[in-house]
């Protein structure tokens, strides 16, 4: 089954990373790929754990069990260094990508106080220049900036309908120009553009239930919201739309996640059912 159009087509494979056994995915609510395309998926609940597959779909390694209470999603930078969000645990973990822990950020099982680190985080990324940001999603509504060895730096952000707020901050992403990108879901259902120091610079508003993002080094911009991925140029002119779910009788809560490899095939994770997480193969 093809998918999209123009210069962004895909090839649906059925069936990835579903031939392991006894071995099923639960709750997918995000996902990575480290320098070697291997796939590090977050299975959210009821088992909370890492699990890591190959291109091919071939389950490697399972690892987290004793990490994470409620991993929600997960990052890879350029040094193969994982960065997982905890929303109950109210931390952010780095790791290897064989699951040693090198560094916790925030106080395991303690929500920061009102606008400091953490209450419930959704995402941490690293920025081109090695920073870490931390979208603090759930439980507030702020935006977190550290160093790269994990020194806070700033915060900022705050609740309400206006474009330069935020109502749920739940992905972020550091662009090449170092341009913070939020998807701030329900109710203000809008992707946001920010400068370093939280200044808007852009506001696309209308969007249904933005979740997960993704930029690529062209800096297109894909958003998995609503049933589907959406496919953008930075300026916002949606180039295409990618339906989900595969199978109407499958229907999942929506596309949660989305991240393109370094051979520009797409992986999407839907939440809400088990075991729907999804490849596509750029044409």
């Amino acid at each position: 089954m093809s998918v999209g159009n123009n210069d962004y087509q895909y090839e649906y494979v059925p069936g990835w990373g579903k031939d392991n056994g006894d071995f099923k995915l639960g709750v997918v609510s995000g996902h990575a790929t480290d320098s070697k395309d291997r796939v590090y998926v977050v299975d959210r609940e009821p088992t909370p754990r890492i699990a890591v597959f190959d291109r091919r779909g071939k389950l490697l390694d399972t690892w987290g069990t004793d990490l994470f209470p409620i991993p929600h999603d997960i990052w890879i930078d350029g040094d193969d260094r994982v960065y997982v969000a905890d929303c109950a645990d109210h931390t952010v973990k780095i790791c290897t990508t064989k699951g040693e822990k090198l560094q916790t950020l925030g106080t395991p099982g303690q929500a920061g106080g009102p606008g400091m680190p953490f209450n419930q985080p959704t995402r941490a990324v690293t920025s081109p220049a090695g920073e870490i940001w931390v979208a603090d999603g759930y439980g507030q509504h702020r935006v977190h900036r550290f160093s790269a060895d994990g020194i806070h730096l700033s915060s900022w952000g705050e609740r309400g309908p206006a474009s330069e707020q935020l109502s749920l901050p739940h992905n972020i992403f550091v662009d090449q120009q170092e341009r913070v990108w939020i998807a701030d879901r329900e109710p203000n259902n809008s992707i946001k553009v920010f400068d370093a120091s939280g200044n808007l610079l852009d506001c696309w508003k209308g969007r249904i239930c933005p979740c997960g993002l993704f930029i690529d080094a062209e800096g297109v911009v894909y958003v998995a919201e609503g049933h589907g991925v959406s496919i953008f140029t930075a300026e916002g002119t949606l180039m295409t739309h990618i339906p989900l779910p595969i199978d109407p009788q499958v229907a999942g809560h929506g596309s949660h996640s989305v991240w393109v490899d370094s051979h520009n095939d797409m992986y999407v994770g839907e939440v809400g059912k088990e075991n729907l997480f999804h490849k596509f193969t750029r044409i």
